[in-house]
């Protein structure tokens, strides 16, 4: 059963709790229980957790973005001797890939730094 516990209308806080432990609440103790000797402060929790859930949102829209552009035949999925999968631009749809993205907002490459 789930039931909101608390709310923050101004700033769009819901909190909800299901088998007495709020979502944030079941987060945090994941966490200690995977890693009992940690030690964080309030604002290290919240840190934490909002770039993990940052990271959740974007690495599902960006999986999202990947299958299009596959199933658009825009980029390749590359094969090789590794279990990652990596992909690279299509050559035969480069020039209809630079149709879709407006000259002006078209970056440089992204120069990685060397690890």
């Amino acid at each position: 059963m789930l039931r909101v516990i608390a709310d923050c209308f101004s700033c769009g806080l819901y909190v909800t709790q299901r088998r007495g432990l709020s979502r944030p609440a079941h987060e945090i103790l994941t966490y200690f229980l995977r890693n009992p000797d940690a030690v964080d402060s309030l604002e290290g929790i919240a840190r934490w957790r909002l770039r993990e859930e940052a990271i959740h949102r974007k690495v599902i829209e960006t999986q999202s973005a990947l299958e299009w552009l596959l199933e658009e035949h825009f980029l390749i999925e590359v094969t090789g001797p590794h279990s990652t999968r990596l992909f690279r631009l299509n050559p035969e749809k480069q020039n209809q890939a630079e149709s879709l993205v407006e000259p002006a907002k078209r970056k440089k490459p992204v120069r990685r730094p060397k690890s």
